[in-house]
């Protein structure tokens, strides 16, 4: 009886055992092929234009940039650990029995688990294989150590180990944790604070919470070390991450999605420097305009130098720490910020920076209606030069010019200075497209100006400092870009508009062109010098107007930091001021062959102001001919209205439907009739 039970048990046990080990196997894990992770599908590491990472992202994954091999790391900073963690790492197999025995007798006597006994290798297996905190799980670690052993050396394993410990903040890694905890790098650390990292690792929230304990732990590390040990208390910082720089790497990531990684690493242009700076400077003036209904902003920094953006920055005082949608790409309208680029086309068409336009009322036809063209101050200042036009950025002056370069052309001229978004016709956006009446984005706005900054020389904005940029392209004549740049930078251009103390008067020589969308919607400023170009948007994202923000008053401002900030730079390419140039003849302004009626025109609706007595309502009819007149006979509905000396009449508004013909009498005594025209007059 006694030998059969015997049996059973002998059976029964080695029944358990075979059970054991077969969970034990089936519980095991695969293990990688080397220990270095792999980069096979992970997106290159993002490094400022110094090559330091711009952006980590500390999610507790795997390190997989900031790594060091083990014979570059401070062989004081790997004795510590050794003796910290595992101290019989280099003796024995992958499980340490004799730590074991120890921590299961100093935890039975406590009653609870006060001492842990993984070896390295054994944490090495739980980074690559991560387990519930069980003891079985402790068992079938023993195992795959012992696997990890015999396939990799004891250098392989402490190497990984080093670059794969987990600390605080979700940083992996003793090239992480020293800049994470002492905001340096490895190699500059002191003796107690590369004991201070072996340390940390058994309880790493706890112990930067406590300096007291750690302090005590690192002594006790360095007596076994038989090193001094350290008397004061360690500071550790836990800084920050990188900076963010979101927007960006954003824009650089769709840039890159049709591409291949060649490298695990990617040398961006941005100055990180300069980009904190940026954001800085861009919240705190946002906080100032926020009051006048301004909530979002967006800053661009170029270097001329190959076209290499160097900050890339928004703001959003609602909610600063938010990231949605881009400010830098969402088209909006850009007021008027275009006319710098419509006068170069002007003067590669004959104008002069000299030629004298006529700053007079000018009513053009929109649909059924009629447009009156207004200058911001409501003022007309008669015979103007184009310089004078530009700098006061005079609207009607505006829109002759682009009657005289063509709505086409300047819209191809626009399209191929990099302008994606005027997606529509040129009869879409007609002449208003002379004052910002299309939308296109910051970014886009500060690649078309880089041509003008470079003397003609276009090339797309690069956010690549290693990439191969390609070849600028000649887009705009020299002259005619160094003649805009002139205007821009000189005070006298702008006097009648902004005055003699106006934020747009620079230390250095700067030309700088400002813009305001209408009702106040959205406020710009360009400026460039020989060396950088910047471009600033204030607004709402939403398409709300702001209280009276305009681009000469909200982002100037902030164009004057920023440029104060950047480094010095050499002399803007620019012709000499045009202010003293005398004024040439006055532009040729389209004109008929045969007479025409410029207003009205046909189908011409018109509607009476109830607020305003009838006898005051008048409309002006308009003759247009090339012929130098003696006399016009009006004639209204087939009957004789009026006989005038010249191409104009104001007649009163009365209601209906009405025909509308001129016969017009050269000084050469030659007569002509125009087409009749009907209107309508509610």
């Amino acid at each position: 009886m006694k030998a059969r039970l015997l049996r059973g048990v002998k059976w029964g046990a080695l029944a358990a055992l075979s059970l054991l080990m077969l969970a034990t196997l089936l519980s095991q894990r695969a293990l990688p092929e080397r220990l270095q992770p792999s980069l096979q599908g992970a997106p290159p590491q993002i490094l400022d234009r110094e090559g330091q990472p711009l952006h980590s992202v500390y999610d507790g994954g795997l390190n997989l940039y900031e790594q060091r091999a083990l014979e570059a790391m401070p062989l004081a900073l790997r004795q510590a650990f050794v003796e910290a963690e595992d101290r019989r790492f280099w003796r024995h197999s992958g499980v340490d029995w004799r730590a074991r025995a120890m921590a299961l007798r100093v935890n039975l006597r406590a009653g609870r688990a006060l001492r842990g006994a993984s070896t390295i290798s054994e944490q090495v297996v739980r980074i690559l294989n991560p387990r519930p905190r069980t003891l079985w799980s402790r068992w079938v670690e023993g195992f795959e150590a012992w696997r990890l052993e015999a396939r990799f050396n004891k250098s392989e394993i402490l190497e990984f180990y080093l670059n794969q410990v987990p600390y605080g903040g979700n940083r992996r890694g003793v090239v992480q944790a020293a800049d994470y905890y002492f905001a340096r790098s490895l190699d500059t650390l002191s003796q107690d604070e590369m004991l201070a990292l072996a340390v940390l690792v058994r309880a790493p929230s706890r112990l930067a919470r406590e300096p007291q304990a750690l302090l005590k732990r690192v002594q006790q590390l360095a007596q076994r070390l038989q090193l001094p040990p350290p008397q004061d208390l360690l500071a550790l910082q836990r800084r920050s991450a990188p900076l963010e720089a979101a927007y960006f790497l954003a824009q650089l990531e769709r840039e890159l999605a049709t591409q291949v990684p060649q490298r695990a690493s990617l040398r961006s242009s941005l100055d990180s420097g300069l980009q904190a700076d940026t954001e800085r400077y861009l919240a705190e003036r946002l906080q100032e305009l926020s009051r006048e209904g301004a909530q979002q902003a967006a800053a661009l920094v170029v270097d001329l130098d190959g076209n290499r953006v160097r900050a890339y920055a928004a703001a959003d005082a609602r909610a600063p720490q938010a990231i949605g949608i881009d400010p830098l790409q969402v088209p909006r309208q850009p007021g008027s910020t275009l006319k710098p680029l419509l006068y170069a086309l002007s003067l590669e068409q004959g104008w002069r920076a000299d030629t004298v336009i006529e700053d007079a009322t000018l009513r053009e036809r929109v649909n059924e209606g009629l447009h009156e063209y207004r200058n911001y101050s409501r003022q007309h200042y008669g015979a103007v030069t184009l310089a004078e036009a530009l700098g006061n950025s005079l609207n009607i002056p505006a829109v002759k010019a682009l009657q005289f370069v063509g709505q086409e052309r300047f819209l191809s001229r626009l399209q191929d200075l990099g302008v994606r978004s005027l997606r529509q016709s040129a009869a879409f956006y007609g002449d208003g497209l002379a004052l910002g009446n299309g939308e296109l984005s910051l970014f886009e706005l500060v690649q078309a100006y880089t041509a003008l900054a470079r003397e003609g020389l276009w090339q797309p904005l690069s956010l690549r400092e290693d990439g191969e940029a390609p070849l600028p392209r000649r887009l705009i004549r020299p002259e005619a870009a160094r003649a805009i740049s002139g205007i821009l930078a000189d005070a006298d251009s702008r006097r009648l508009e902004f005055g003699d103390g106006s934020l747009l008067s620079f230390a250095q020589r700067t030309a700088v062109k400002t813009g305001t969308s209408s009702d106040y919607r959205d406020a710009w400023t360009i400026a460039y010098n020989g060396r950088y170009l910047l471009g600033i948007w204030v607004g709402n994202l939403s398409g709300r107007a702001t209280q009276g923000v305009t681009g000469a008053r909200g982002p100037a401002l902030l164009a004057r930091s920023l440029l104060a900030r950047l480094p010095e730079a050499g002399a803007l390419r620019a012709a000499p001021p045009p202010s003293a140039l005398a004024r040439a003849a006055p532009a040729a302004e389209p004109q008929a062959e045969d007479p025409v009626l410029l207003q009205p025109f046909e189908g011409l609706l018109m509607a009476r102001d109830p607020r305003i007595p009838e006898t005051l309502q008048a409309f002006r009819f308009e003759l247009g001919w090339r012929q130098p007149l003696r006399s016009v006979r009006w004639e209204l509905d087939g009957e004789f209205l009026a006989q005038t000396a010249d191409k104009f009449l104001d007649w009163p508004l009365s209601a209906g439907v009405h025909r509308l013909r001129a016969v017009a009498t050269a000084a050469s005594g030659a007569s002509a009739a125009t087409p009749e025209v009907s209107f309508r007059v509610r």
